[in-house]
């Protein structure tokens, strides 16, 4: 790289629930730097996962935790070019990026669902990732399927 690493800004916890992680997901989830409506549908989505919670020993920022858990992914498929042809090469993943993948496939599979409000979406798509199933744990089953699959070309990790 030409210029220095780029420094990593400290997160404000959020007001609610005074976590950093949250802060980092809702910054995900904002649109056109709209922050306010942003935390306004996680709030949101988090009362709906409270309400439709059967589980009562557990909160539903804990559920959320679990439901970001079962998203993320431990290995990734990475291209490398080897003499004229490219693999795909196998790596673990940096705990950074983990939590990032995770956040972005909940946020992004949570759009693509059908329910009428962005909050009911995303209440739903964490609810049915804390039970290990939907869309965002289907993306993480099949990057690790990938991986599995090039598992003969890890030899070439760089």
């Amino acid at each position: 790289m030409r210029k220095r690493k780029a420094k990593k800004r400290i997160l404000l916890p959020d007001p609610k629930f005074n976590d950093q992680l949250v802060t980092r997901f809702v910054n995900n989830l904002m649109w056109d730097g709209k922050k306010s409506t942003a935390f306004d549908i996680f709030y949101t989505a988090m009362d709906i996962v409270e309400s439709k919670n059967q589980d009562e020993e557990k909160t539903a920022l804990e559920i959320w935790k679990d439901a970001l858990s079962n998203v993320m992914p431990q290995v990734e498929v990475r291209s490398r070019r080897i003499g004229g042809a490219t693999f795909q090469i196998p790596m673990q993943i940096r705990p950074d990026r983990k939590v990032s993948m995770a956040i972005k496939w909940l946020i992004t599979y949570s759009r693509k669902r059908n329910e009428k409000t962005m909050a009911q979406k995303l209440a739903a798509e964490i609810l049915a990732a804390s039970k290990e199933e939907g869309s965002a744990v289907k993306k993480r089953m099949d990057t690790h399927k990938m991986a599995e699959a090039n598992k003969a070309f890890s030899h070439f990790r760089f």
